[in-house]
């Protein structure tokens, strides 16, 4: 997920779009007015991804249940349930379990995204008779995005609640996140292969050298502000005591995985999928210890080594900063000097760079620095197939576009089997 230019005039358009809100909708009650992501919802591709999959249905379905509810209590159980439950669909659509309910690929992300925003929005324009304040309305759309992402069904066999006993039952622990598709108003049929992977891998086991490792997942929003409420750290805190792996993944650059040796602690302001844009440094707890930079400790060298499938392999060391008594930024190909101030990591100036920061920040402020391997790998963009680029008259698959995304996820889960065999 690296930054990514988009001209000025399409931005403007896109935000223009974005922002207008239904004029009753928004005139009988300003807090249902449906969000940027929300008002997508709407173009032709999400529909037809959503009917494709079968995951129109989850949308109604879930305002009937909200419907019957006849308290607060009532409505934060629905929430949660059907969180939960869309969540597992997805998953066990990617993984090959259940019907497919249409005739898209198992492998898409995309019904996910889609539907939780069906959801969303219901929650945001429902109005029940017992009355709900703002403040109980932004708590159920927090437990729906927290349920339907993953972030709290991530367990593992034998849990232990000693780092000593990491990994003591023979069955070593990964923990793997992804993100939702992104730059949709540039092209609305987009998918995110790392939240792909994240769907493919979920529950999974892959067999190490060591034996088993397990396989948890979490796909997270692509939104500034979710960041800077610690999304991130909220879902990673508890876990990584007791894992022994993590890798955050996004989609960065055509035709190549990167493994990125250095994270930076700034935003540099691309637009969101808010359309909402900050340029600042990344919001953290406790600023006064915040380091502009963090690294990988991932076997990045094993991994670039390995001949893990179709796409080659780097170890990304580039880095931009603000070197120490300077003012310009400066390219720095081998990684950051003494002193400097973050412009842009390995894996760019966006929200890849700050969940992979975000992670390595928490990891070495737990103290797990020399003993954690954690780190961050972009994965190739997702391309649709020759004669399949327009988003204007394009279709929202192609047998290109599907086998590119299979490979890509064949490709991390080869990696984490490499770094995992190299893993104590």
């Amino acid at each position: 997920m690296t930054h990514i230019r988009v001209p000025i005039g399409v931005l403007g358009l896109a935000l223009l779009a974005g922002l207008a809100a239904p004029p009753a909708l928004a005139a009988e009650n300003p807090a249902a007015t449906p969000t940027v992501e929300e008002q997508r919802l709407d173009r032709a591709a999400p529909q037809e991804i959503l009917t494709r999959s079968g995951f129109d249905t989850v949308a109604p379905q879930f305002a009937r249940a909200l419907g019957k509810a006849r308290s607060y209590a009532q409505a934060e159980r629905v929430v949660e349930r059907q969180g939960a439950r869309l969540w597992q669909r997805a998953v066990d659509r990617a993984q090959g379990r259940g019907p497919a309910g249409g005739d898209l690929s198992r492998d898409d992300d995309r019904p996910l995204y889609w539907a939780r925003l069906g959801m969303t929005r219901e929650v945001r324009q429902w109005q029940p008779e017992f009355g709900l304040t703002e403040a109980r309305r932004t708590k159920l759309l927090a437990a729906l995005e927290r349920t339907s992402r993953g972030q709290d069904t991530i367990r593992y066999p034998h849990t232990e609640t000693s780092k000593a006993s990491k990994g003591s039952k023979g069955v070593k622990r990964i923990l793997v996140t992804g993100f939702d598709p992104f730059t949709l108003d540039r092209d609305v049929r987009i998918s995110n292969p790392s939240g792909a992977t994240a769907l493919a891998l979920d529950g999974t086991v892959i067999n190490t050298a060591d034996g088993p490792a397990r396989v948890e997942t979490a796909v997270f929003p692509v939104r500034w502000q979710d960041f800077a409420e610690g999304t991130v750290e909220r879902t990673l805190r508890r876990h990584l005591p007791h894992v022994d792996l993590f890798t955050t993944i996004s989609q960065g650059r055509v035709g190549r995985i990167d493994v990125e040796r250095t994270n930076g602690a700034w935003r540099g302001g691309f637009p969101d999928n808010e359309n909402v844009s900050r340029t600042e440094t990344v919001p953290v707890t406790d600023p006064a210890s915040q380091p502009q930079w963090t690294s990988t400790t991932l076997p990045y060298k094993d991994i670039v080594a390995a001949d893990t499938g179709r796409f080659p392999v780097y170890d990304n060391t580039s880095v931009t900063e603000i070197p120490a008594g300077g003012t310009a930024p400066v390219v720095r190909p081998d990684g950051p000097t003494a002193g400097s101030t973050a412009r842009a990591g390995g894996g760019g100036d966006y929200l890849s760079n700050e969940i992979a920061y975000r992670a390595t920040l928490l990891r070495d402020r737990l103290g797990l620095h020399d003993s954690l391997p954690g780190g961050h790998v972009h994965t190739p963009v997702l391309q649709f197939g020759a004669g399949n680029t327009d988003p204007a008259s394009g279709t929202v698959t192609d047998p290109q576009f599907v086998q590119n995304r299979l490979d890509i996820i064949a490709q991390v889960r080869s990696i984490l089997k490499v770094a995992a065999n190299v893993t104590n």
